[in-house]
């Protein structure tokens, strides 16, 4: 039974949502044609009081059915679907009976909507449960009224960010913003409260069905409001530069249902939500957030016939930038962390970042005292490689430097136990080069961390040529355990995402070696949809250090025989760091300017000593060079078997480097723009840009298949 229905004395119906082979409620055609059966059997109902709306599962609601929504590519059919959808909670809300939502679990997108379309909603005060409107993380948004009536119950100032932003909220948090207007203890509290507000509330209607109604906080006549829709369009463009249409639209439902009365602007909605469910961007980010992420959190890419392992201790070597956030984050979930570095001074300092962390979410009210001296407490900082015994997995973040590297695996290794993991955080050098200064190769791996590590939810695990497959499952457990996303990729220089993201830096510096205007370069990149410009970016990183990269990988290709290829890019490099002394963000100097008292800015000398080029590329040109060029070596590892997975690929570059979200990751990329016409595409980029363009075959493969890029 996917509705059960229940009358008791008082004449007060409980529907209760539960539906069958299912963990969870989700909005599909089942689900619809039960509330259509109720709804109608309730409009015939003698003596009927009220209404509860709850549910027999652990969670309340969540939104819509995601593989009905993928599927779906007719926007009349989604329409179609959705009004069927929306004149079910319309005739619930205007029976002028009152409905009470008994939210008893998570009620998130479509299922938040429904509790919209109830008179009162009281969630359990459970901390673990979340409420709110994410559905802009996918691409689309609240269709199902969110855009109409959250405005309308908490104002349209109000309303916009939760629409917008996608944030879920606790039930305490919810009560307080007015997404909710009670709480309940326990189930029997929950349902006790919603009776009695029945009872003391015969007649209910909605407040925007009321003849006097008045939209709270103002409506569009109102100036105050007036002067906020002349200010968000250009902040929210500013944010998602077009490239989002969720949230142009969802701007445009909240404007112009402010103007029409509710029904004519719940149409409106349908027609706005059909159009973005059906686009491209709305496919792209579910099948990369929901399919893709999910399978990886699965374990699609962890080796089977491993039982899942735990890790009790950890050692970090290293108490740099690095090293300190990794002994952050790992700390936070109840780990033992022993952080060492040459002198305990220096692991103290690496210690501090944690404690600059806690406070400042203690002085946010966050977490309590008492949790920031727990995760405090679980931080040892040392000199001793004695110290590291007892740890299951060794993270080594060290400099990039073999030698360096070498010396402190071998001291911990002769510390540690036969059974503990040794890992690497390098970012460029292979695993199984590093791995040969190791007494057990098969417990080697890399594990491959981003800055700044508390924020980066991303680990890519490196396998070498030696690392058992033991070692690989154990490794993904525990970058699982410490709430981090792992791709898994396979052994080669740069890895993955390191190879494939120094592509788009190289790229600017290339459009800047030509001559296009430093500032026209930044916006291109920011317009392509990456989070940062090139020029930025390779300030944060360091130009110093990918020189160091630069240098180290070329020696490296003299020792084992190869032929090395000059990237264009590189003569900016040596000239910024070794010319014009300008290593980038930490020395206040590189690309941009960072003075101490205002916002940073392009160096001016830049177009000096970079002169000018006699044509300038257009905007489209620039963005179309900086995407392609790490579409193709994304493709590239695909073909070499470095990356192994469709999904690793897609979320690695979302994740890891900030590839265009709405393009649903860098081989997504390729299919979105179509297979054929990017290999077309490429060979002309190929001409007159460089042979770096050219496509590599397994694209011209797929070609000839007809084929795209799928696990």
């Amino acid at each position: 039974m996917t509705i059960h229905y229940e009358k008791d004395d008082k004449g007060i119906v409980v529907l209760s949502m539960d539906m069958e082979n299912r963990s969870q409620n989700v909005i599909n055609d089942s689900l619809l044609n039960a509330l259509k059966t109720v709804t109608q059997k309730l409009s015939s109902e003698d003596s009927l009081k009220g209404v509860v709306l709850t549910s027999k599962k652990n969670d309340f609601l969540a939104g819509a059915d995601l593989d009905n929504l993928y599927m779906v590519t007719d926007p009349r059919e989604m329409m179609e679907w959705l009004e069927g959808f929306k004149a079910i909670m319309r005739k619930l809300e205007t029976m002028n009976k009152p409905v009470v939502a008994a939210i008893n679990g998570s009620a998130l997108g479509g299922g938040y909507e429904l509790t919209l379309a109830c008179h009162h909603r009281i969630s359990l005060n459970n901390p673990t449960i979340k409420i709110g409107l994410p559905e802009v993380k996918l691409g689309v948004f609240p269709g199902g009224g969110g855009t109409q009536r959250l405005p309308r119950m908490i104002g349209i100032q109000n309303a916009l960010p939760i629409l917008l932003e996608g944030k879920e909220f606790d039930p305490e948090s919810a009560l307080k913003i007015g997404l909710i207007d009670d709480l309940a203890d326990d189930i029997p509290h929950l349902m006790e409260k919603a009776s009695k507000w029945i009872l003391t509330h015969p007649e209910s209607k909605q407040p925007w069905d009321q003849p006097d109604f008045s939209w709270p906080g103002g409506d569009n006549h109102d100036p105050n409001i007036s002067q906020l829709w002349a200010l968000v369009p250009a902040m929210v463009n500013q944010k998602t530069r077009g490239n989002y249409p969720a949230a142009q639209h969802i701007l445009a439902c909240v404007y112009e249902g402010g103007w029409i009365d509710f029904d004519t602007a719940s149409r409106v909605e349908s027609r706005y939500f059909a159009q973005t469910a059906t686009g491209k961007v709305a496919k792209n980010m579910i099948n990369a957030f929901w399919y893709q992420l999910n399978a990886i959190k699965k374990g699609k890419s962890r080796p089977a016939g491993y039982e899942k392992s735990r890790v009790k201790k950890v050692g970090i070597l290293g108490a740099g930038m690095m090293g300190a956030g990794i002994s952050h984050v790992t700390a936070t979930c109840d780990i033992e962390v022993v952080l060492k570095d040459i002198s305990t001074e220096i692991a103290e300092k690496g210690k501090q970042h944690s404690t600059n962390l806690l406070e400042k979410q203690c002085r946010k009210g966050r977490i309590t005292p008492e949790r920031k001296m727990a995760v405090l407490n679980r931080i040892l900082t040392t000199e001793k490689a004695d110290d590291l015994k007892e740890c299951d997995i060794i993270i080594e973040a060290v400099f990039e430097d073999r030698e360096l590297k070498a010396q402190v695996t071998r001291e911990a290794e002769g510390k540690i136990s036969d059974t503990a993991i040794f890992s690497s955080n390098t970012s460029t050098l292979p695993i199984t080069g590093l791995a040969e200064h190791a007494a057990r190769p098969h417990n080697f791996i890399g594990l491959h961390f981003f800055s700044p590590v508390e924020r980066m939810p991303l680990v890519e695990i490196i396998v070498g040529k030696k690392t058992s497959q033991e070692t690989l499952a154990r490794a993904f457990d525990f970058v699982q355990q410490i709430q981090k996303t792992p791709i898994v990729v396979n052994d080669s220089r740069g890895f993955y995402t390191s190879r494939v993201f120094s592509t788009y830096t190289m790229e600017g510096l290339a459009l800047l070696k030509e001559g296009q205007h430093p500032s026209a370069i930044e916006s291109a990149g920011l317009k392509a949809g990456m989070p940062v410009g090139p020029l930025a970016i390779m300030d944060e990183v360091s130009i110093s250090l990918v020189l160091h990269i630069i240098e180290q990988t070329k020696k490296d290709f003299v020792d084992e025989g190869k032929e090395y290829v000059t990237h264009p890019g590189e003569e900016v490099v040596i000239k910024m760091a070794r010319e014009f002394n300008r290593p980038g963000k930490k020395d206040k100097k590189g690309f941009y300017e960072y003075p101490l008292d205002g916002k940073k800015y392009l160096w001016p000398e830049l177009q000096k000593h970079f002169s000018p080029a006699d044509r300038e590329l257009s905007q489209e040109e620039m963005m179309r060079r900086m995407m392609f060029i790490q579409a193709i070596e994304a493709a590239r590892c695909f073909e070499e078997n470095v990356v192994i997975s469709v999904a690793d690929a897609n979320i690695g570059s979302i994740f890891g480097w900030g590839f265009a979200p709405f393009k649903g990751g860098v081989l997504q990329f390729i299919n979105d723009y179509g297979v054929k016409e990017f290999v077309e595409k490429s060979k002309e980029l190929a001409e007159n840009y460089g042979s770096r363009f050219n496509p590599p075959d397994l694209l011209k493969t797929m070609v000839e298949n007809g084929t795209s890029f799928h696990d």
